[in-house]
């Protein structure tokens, strides 16, 4: 193991979670050891990392990335849709009722 450590947040689908989980129980029967579902983890990503000029690793890479990106355009747009006024009075200039008050500095 490395001496430095760095703490990281992983999401995951839960299909690709159990097919950890899965290749932890194979590892776990093949090589009599207990096998922690950290341990898969690690190790596909430092395999992956290994693999960066693997076309499909490319693949991938790509529809995660642009489902990223569409999710968070997604947020966007929710947000934006949330937070116009469903009523645009205030947007309309409205004339005082009362005598015109002398505008300072004029």
């Amino acid at each position: 193991m490395v001496a430095e450590r760095t703490k990281v947040l992983l999401i995951l689908s839960q299909a690709d979670l159990d097919r950890a989980r899965v290749v932890a129980g194979k590892a776990t029967t093949a090589l009599k050891l207990p096998v922690s579902l950290q341990i898969v983890l690690r190790a596909l990503i430092e395999e992956g990392l290994k693999r960066r000029d693997d076309p499909a690793l490319l693949d991938n890479i790509e529809g995660q990335a642009n489902a990223v990106r569409q999710i968070r355009s997604l947020g966007r747009r929710g947000r934006r849709a949330e937070a116009e006024p469903v009523n645009r009075q205030s947007a309309v200039r409205r004339r005082s009722r009362g005598p015109e008050r002398p505008r300072r500095g004029t």
